[in-house]
């Protein structure tokens, strides 16, 4: 990430998709913007933590002490966030936690591990969305049949488990788009053993600009968009058939 950050053609982007976001109306009413990003903050602690942890304990299981000695089998948040990219996250949209660095030479089989330790993270972040998801509509049950938390109070709570789901699923999905240096290149990567071909490593080498493009021509959000909803409305079908008897 300090390599891209020295690359004035990605920086220059970053300002671009800043500039783009204010267009759009992204900032808005500065109050409603401010309230709406602070709404945000558990879903990215818990998100960003649990996906990079989820990494690094994959990759400490599977035999590379790497993560372990750098302290990232941890669930701190501290050991995870990367400042820069958090800001440009809550500000743009676009932002990164500090990657786990793996070493896969420690690896006895590299190409099936490296995969585990690349889709560790996106399935926590989807574990978490389903659990979340869950514990919302039991909490609504409680609330609004007279339980031990007052409708008021859980209307307090509402949007910030909205929250939390709706940026494990972001995540997720984000990070399994096709492109470096996001997690789904590195899937694709380990499936079809892409680095056997030249043209990987010059692919790999322009990730970022690529992703940025990609991000201000709105590919990325024509792709999140119906994935999103198209989760929100699993998770709506599975806990309702899970909690079916309980709504009788």
């Amino acid at each position: 990430m300090r390599s891209f950050l020295r690359n004035p053609f990605a920086l220059i982007m970053l300002l671009i998709l800043a500039v783009h976001a204010t267009g759009r109306g992204g900032f808005g009413d500065p109050f409603t913007w401010v309230f709406n990003k602070i709404l945000l903050i558990p879903g990215l602690v818990i998100g960003i933590s649990a996906h990079e942890f989820a990494h690094a304990k994959a990759a400490d299981m599977l035999g590379d002490p790497t993560p372990r000695m750098q302290g990232r089998v941890t669930l701190n948040p501290l050991r995870h966030f990367d400042p820069i990219g958090l800001i440009a996250l809550l500000l743009i949209g676009f932002g990164w936690g500090r990657p786990v660095q793996i070493s896969p030479q420690n690896f006895r089989n590299v190409r099936r591990s490296s995969f585990i330790v690349s889709i560790a993270g996106v399935t926590m972040n989807f574990v978490l969305a389903f659990l979340f998801y869950g514990l919302y509509c039991v909490l609504a049950m409680i609330a609004y049949r007279g339980g031990f938390l007052s409708p008021r109070l859980f209307g307090t709570l509402e949007p910030i488990f909205w929250g939390i789901v709706w940026m494990n699923l972001a995540l997720m999905i984000f990070n399994l788009l096709p492109v470096p240096p996001l997690d789904g290149f590195n899937i694709v990567t380990e499936i079809f053993d892409l680095r056997r071909y030249r043209f990987w490593y010059s692919l790999y080498n322009f990730g970022f600009p690529i992703l940025m493009v990609l991000i201000l021509l709105g590919v990325t959000s024509r792709v999140m968009t119906p994935a999103l909803s198209a989760l929100f409305d699993f998770l709506n079908t599975v806990w309702t058939a899970l909690l079916g008897p309980l709504l009788l």
